[in-house]
């Protein structure tokens, strides 16, 4: 089991951002996906998190209305599109599953991919 986070890099503020979460090994269409980010120092922090089916989707309040979580299921992948970005949505940014149903409080299984760094600055 393999998650694969790509998409990160530098963009100015008010910029856009799409990020990737590939899974290889399993099939992405019964689980939930996660994402999650973290500044050195300060605890990680979930962003979104898009359910397997029917179930919720959840994004953290400071991102509500910039960020949108989708999945293709075809290329098992979930996608976090991220406009409007500011410089406090710089961090590092994991996606994370092995539950099927996100919760609101993001707790998730044990699967973690890698990170990619996302940095917003002039």
């Amino acid at each position: 089991v393999q998650l694969q986070a790509s998409g990160g890099g530098l963009v100015e503020p008010g910029g856009s951002l799409r990020l990737s979460c590939a899974a290889s090994g399993f099939t992405l269409d019964y689980y939930a996906i996660g994402w999650f980010r973290q500044v050195s120092g300060k605890e990680r922090e979930g962003v979104s998190c898009i359910s397997s089916s029917d179930g919720p989707t959840y994004y953290a309040d400071s991102v509500k209305g910039r960020f949108a979580i989708s999945r293709d299921n075809a290329k098992n992948t979930v996608y976090l599109q991220m406009n409007s970005l500011k410089p406090e949505d710089t961090a590092v940014y994991y996606c994370a599953t092995g539950v099927p149903l996100c919760y609101s409080d993001y707790r998730i299984g044990n699967y973690w991919g890698q990170g990619t760094l996302v940095t917003v600055s002039s």
